[in-house]
């Protein structure tokens, strides 16, 4: 009916106006203008519905201008146009779109070489998908992030062909994959196929309906965060509860979708309410003591004297109890290691009454999330740097501060220029402790050279490797095991006949940073909300807030101790750091120049390249051990292997 094309021509009349008033392009994108035939690689796909949101233009120039950039007609209603548009849509309500259009696809988004007024009728119809005849345009491979992006999306589209899925970051195909049990290697059954688009479908209905069109994220990397929480399987959740489930998780969805969401918090008082004198006389402070305490869980993955990261832990939590006069009480969850078992402790805690818990993994995070997620009224911790998630605080040392003392005393006492690094997992931040002991080395010795290790890598013997390199004096791990006493941790001297010079080590001070924490709480100068917005609060806490220093032996020169003294004292009132000015990685290549800014704190936290006087590389995750690969799925600096 004439009538109908006279609304579709109103609605692409308003969405000219609105481009036009913008300063944007207010006609149909056109492919050939995009992209050079030269520069990409046809694929014939066949016939697939598409996504109607996902189709952007025209293949050729054409009738582009007979449609705006929604592709509502714009030509008159007397026009021949018209006629057959009516005639379509008076086709289309009483029989359907049968006949396909022939469309060309490229970095997932379709662009029509027959069809356009169907296409059309579509959109005014809210028809979702569209069967179309598709052939591929592939780019070239680049580093740029949305390259990486769709040839992800190629590995998952050809085990699961579906169009309707799009995500912002890298990995996230891969991720979605693992939710249903596949990768990206192995073709997906048809029950998996089906699962995954019910489960999709019924999703993206109540996700819009709830206003998800609002956030600035896909629906596919909402669909991402709900599945983390509650797996598949939605055919099972009616719809209420359904609905339950998206207001719970709005934060996380504001938080995913926002690239500024991360908050980096490097000192105590940035996340402490401020009050004056009227102010503290009208809030009512928390009433904790001996009769009424705070109560605090500690939740470890493993008894506290198997592992040196734990017993470190162990030793703050003890250190509160002590200072707390009965104030604090604190309790231990040994063995918390899996999921299961860690929320049944962490709801065990929660109805003893405790009103802050700490989960000291990473590896703990996903269920961590789950239960701050499930009780809103609980402080939560995860000990883990750069994730982002609205309903738990993550805190940290800034141990690249200590890495850097350490590598400049490594490079006065080194014999040979040479030094060994032995470092553990590749995440978030392991990789700035490694440039920062590099920079350091080098500040005082420009000759030295660090060999690389990684302890986390199945069958390597990194104690072989330092040997055959002729490497004495070695960085090792920062904890020693309680139950297994070892000399190789800190910075030592391997003396060759079985014996170790310790010469410094660094000093997580976890007893200072859970009393910064927990003093907060107990003084009433907990903020909420201590950044405007919604936000992922990380702690990155350093030298200057103590929770971060050095132990040297009494066996150094005093000359060593004043030296270190210096440099410790000028990175704490921060006019020193090991990122800022002149940076070179490997393979000569300039990071940064002379009398430049120090990196960001996102750049520090997300390096992946390695100083140009380090030798050796960062694992493949597939050469890790079942423990550092569980850590670096959560918060981990490496490339999907695939990309490697």
């Amino acid at each position: 009916m004439i009538d109908d094309y006279n609304r579709a021509e109103r609605r692409g009349e308003k969405t000219f106006r609105r481009d036009t008033g913008r300063g944007r392009y207010p006609y149909l994108p056109v492919l050939d203008e995009i992209v050079k035939q030269s520069d990409v690689s046809e694929e014939h796909v066949g016939l697939v519905e598409i996504p109607i949101e996902n189709i952007r233009g025209t293949k050729t120039k054409g009738r582009t201008e007979a449609f705006s950039s929604d592709f509502m007609p714009l030509l008159e209603p007397d026009s021949e146009f018209a006629v057959k548009w009516s005639n379509l849509y008076d086709s289309a309500v009483t029989e359907g779109i049968r006949e396909p259009i022939k469309a060309y696809e490229y970095m997932r988004s379709f662009y029509v070489q027959e069809g356009n007024k169907r296409v059309s009728v579509s959109e005014f119809l809210g028809i979702e998908t569209v069967l179309a005849d598709v052939t591929r345009l592939i780019p070239k491979r680049t580093d740029d992030p949305e390259n990486k992006i769709y040839f992800e999306f190629l590995d998952f589209y050809r085990v699961a062909p579906l169009y309707d899925i799009s995500f912002s970051e890298e990995g996230r195909y891969a991720k979605l994959a693992g939710f249903y049990g596949m990768d990206l290697k192995t073709a997906w059954p048809t029950e998996k196929l089906e699962d995954l688009r019910t489960d999709y479908n019924l999703f993206r209905k109540a996700f819009k309906k709830d206003g998800g069109d609002r956030l600035d994220m896909t629906t596919g990397d909402a669909f991402l965060v709900y599945l983390r929480f509650y797996g598949t399987n939605l055919m099972k959740v009616d719809e209420s509860l359904m609905h339950e489930r998206l207001k719970k998780l709005w934060d996380e969805f504001v938080v995913t979708g926002d690239s500024d969401s991360v908050e980096i918090v490097e000192h105590p008082a940035e996340v402490e309410k401020t009050t004056n004198v009227i102010t503290s006389l009208l809030t009512r402070k928390p009433s904790y003591s001996p009769k009424s305490p705070l109560k605090v869980a500690f939740m470890y993955e493993r008894p506290a004297e198997t592992s040196g990261w734990i017993y470190g832990h162990e030793l703050g939590r003890n250190y509160i109890e002590q200072k707390s006069d009965g104030t604090v009480i604190t309790k231990k969850y040994d063995d918390c290691s899996t999921d299961e078992i860690l929320r049944q402790r962490i709801d065990e805690a929660v109805n003893d009454g405790a009103e802050l818990i700490f989960t000291v993994s990473p590896i703990q995070m996903n269920e961590t999330l789950k239960s701050a997620v499930h009780f809103p009224d609980v402080k939560f911790f995860n000990c883990s740097v750069n994730l982002s998630q609205n309903a738990v605080r993550t805190y940290y040392g800034r141990m690249y501060e200590a890495k850097f003392l350490m590598g400049f005393l490594a490079g006065t006492r080194n014999k040979g220029h040479k030094i060994g690094y032995l470092a553990s997992y590749p995440i978030f931040g392991s990789v700035s402790e490694i440039n920062a002991f590099a920079i350091g080395a080098s500040m005082a010795d420009p000759e030295s050279e660090i060999y690389l290790a990684w302890s986390s890598v199945k069958d390597f013997d990194w104690r072989a490797y330092f040997n055959d390199m002729q490497v004495d004096l070695i960085s090792g791990a920062d904890f020693i095991r309680p139950n297994e006493a070892s000399r190789e941790y800190g910075l030592y001297r391997d003396n060759g006949d079985g014996t170790f010079d310790n010469l410094a080590f660094p000093l997580w001070d976890w007893g200072k940073y859970y009393e910064l924490i927990i003093k907060q709480i107990l003084d009433g100068t907990w903020d909420d909300a201590p950044v405007e917005g919604t936000k992922a609060l990380n702690y990155w806490w350093g030298i200057s807030a103590g929770v971060i220093d050095v132990i040297l032996s009494p066996h150094l020169p005093y000359q060593s101790y004043k030296l270190m003294d210096v440099i410790k004292q000028s990175m704490a009132r921060d006019e020193l750091n090991p990122f800022y000015g002149e940076i070179w990685e490997q393979n000569k290549k300039k990071v940064k120049g002379f009398a430049t800014p120090k990196l960001s704190n996102e750049e520090i936290l997300t390096m992946t390249w390695l100083n140009d006087n380090i030798f050796g590389c960062l694992p493949i995750e597939s050469e890790l051990n079942h423990e550092a690969k569980a850590a670096v799925e959560v918060s981990g600096t490496l490339e999907p292997e695939n990309k490697q």
